[in-house]
């Protein structure tokens, strides 16, 4: 390998270890999540799941130090306090894509893929030598690269999310936090996407959160998956424990049925309406 070759890689990002330990966090005096601990290890893929209010995305922030705790512990590989890192600091470190970011108006793709640089420029726009290199590599990984001198007010929705994705990846962290990623992709972006996340782990060692709705696409591409209800972790680990038809009926209020796919071998679940129960029985008695 050559010396420059060499030097490259030696920047390029190593995963990191990071734990919550009694999160707590309260809204207007009332807590939504309660006493909850995981930890995203490098090379995992960790899914939260859990029904709308459960407290994931809450969670998700707190990890991201975006939403302040009653409580918490947050460690980054094992001996360094997390809360106590400066923003740029934790920011080398960690990296968060948020939903419903706002659509730019009067930049290019470039110039917003390069947003996620700003931990390595600092408060006076120092410079940044590697931020190029940066920058192309994660507008390629997503896919974007050819929309680069587009404005990025005339993008798609899923164009954008994965606009923005190219900026956490630019940002070269070893944590990478992703809160309902494939919202607005159409079904080959969100197979994409997913695929790309479990490479950042199988590759690249990242250690990577996402939250999730999508049960199936969760049991895909999770190493561990974390069942959230009410701001409490009801269960932590590998998809098969976690996603079971007991305790999805009990947690989402309907019955859950989970079954292998016998192309994929992975588990996949099926919700049962009213109509499908109705389906059942009319094929049962013709």
């Amino acid at each position: 390998m050559k010396a420059d070759e060499e030097t490259t890689a030696a920047r390029r990002p190593r995963g990191h270890e990071l734990s919550a330990a009694g999160v707590t966090v309260a809204y207007e005096g009332v807590d939504v999540v309660h006493d909850a601990s995981l930890t995203l290890r490098p090379g995992e893929v960790t899914v939260l799941v859990g029904p709308n209010g459960s407290g994931k995305s809450t969670l998700l922030r707190t990890l991201a130090r975006l939403q302040r705790p009653r409580t918490a512990t947050l460690t980054l590989d094992a001996d360094t306090d997390g809360l106590a890192l400066t923003p740029g600091e934790f920011s080398r470190r960690v990296a968060l894509l948020t939903q419903g970011r706002p659509t730019p108006s009067g930049l290019t793709v470039r110039d917003v893929v390069e947003f996620g640089r700003y931990p390595y420029r600092g408060r006076w726009g120092r410079s940044d030598p590697d931020g190029r290199a940066a920058v192309d590599r994660a507008l390629a990984m997503t896919g974007v690269a050819e929309l680069a001198d587009r404005g990025a007010e005339h993008l798609s929705g899923g164009q954008l999310q994965r606009v923005w994705l190219a900026g956490c990846l630019a940002q070269e962290t070893g944590v990478l936090l992703l809160d309902e990623p494939t919202t607005y992709l159409d079904l080959r972006y969100q197979v994409e996407l997913l695929d790309l996340v479990r490479d950042l782990a199988d590759d690249h060692r990242i250690a990577v959160g996402v939250v999730l709705h999508d049960l199936d696409q969760a049991a895909a591409v999770a190493n561990r998956i974390v069942l959230l209800d009410a701001g409490r972790v009801l269960a932590d680990g590998a998809p098969g424990d976690v996603l079971t038809p007991q305790r999805l009926t009990e947690t989402y209020g309907i019955r859950i049925e989970v079954d292998t796919d016998p192309l994929t071998g992975r588990l996949r679940t099926r919700a049962i309406g009213r109509h499908h129960t109705r389906s059942e029985r009319l094929s049962t008695t013709s």
